[in-house]
């Protein structure tokens, strides 16, 4: 029996970090701060990708924290990773394994509140046309969400620890998409980056 997705791209928002740059003491939830746009990092991530695709999987630490919650109101599919310490390839490896019969996939991140839904649905378009390999551009530098087809499901389930998803973009080609959209570089590793959305910073998975 097919997947209800087998033709769809699925977004997967990787929500299972602990944030300790952010906070060191873990008192303080980096995903759960607001931005100065007033909304939560992880809601406005979450927002963007659901607005864009039709199935979004959030991968949380806990079933009952606060993220979890939130994601699931908007409407996420929330799995929780058992490996989340591992790294941020434990937590891909995980959502892929809940998607597996997807036509592609757009991986985003839970601490990325500006991106674009245009950004991702160009992405999402590029897949649609059989791009292997799909990433935004802004200003001749890469950022992030970035997605993959199903040519790649395979290599992409051997992922482990915190590399994510960049051997495989350093390994093949990968479609560019240029963007007017500064969000697909700026994520939020320290509460000074909650002050400065202007400037953008270097995220993880690129």
């Amino acid at each position: 029996m097919q997947s209800p997705h087998h033709d769809q791209i699925v977004g997967i928002l990787l929500a299972a970090g602990k944030g300790t740059r952010f906070d060191p003491s873990g008192a303080q939830n980096k995903l759960l701060q607001t931005t100065t746009a007033g909304d939560k990092i992880v809601v406005a991530a979450a927002t963007a990708l659901l607005a864009a695709l039709p199935n979004v999987t959030a991968v949380v630490r806990n079933a009952d924290d606060t993220v979890a919650a939130e994601l699931s109101a908007l409407g996420c599919k929330v799995v929780v990773c058992p490996d989340a310490d591992k790294g941020m390839g434990a937590s891909l490896v995980y959502a892929l394994t809940q998607n597996q019969h997807a036509a592609g996939w757009i991986i985003g991140l839970g601490d990325m509140p500006s991106v674009q839904t245009t950004t991702i649905a160009a992405l999402a378009d590029e897949l649609k046309n059989g791009a292997d390999i799909v990433a935004p551009f802004y200003k001749g530098r890469r950022g992030n969400p970035v997605g993959f087809g199903e040519k790649h499901l395979a290599e992409l389930l051997r992922l482990g620890g915190d590399q994510g998803a960049r051997a495989l973009l350093k390994t093949y080609p990968v479609t560019a998409v240029e963007v007017d959209d500064p969000g697909i570089h700026y994520d939020i590793d320290t509460s000074a980056d909650l002050l400065s959305p202007q400037m953008p910073q270097r995220s993880n998975i690129s």
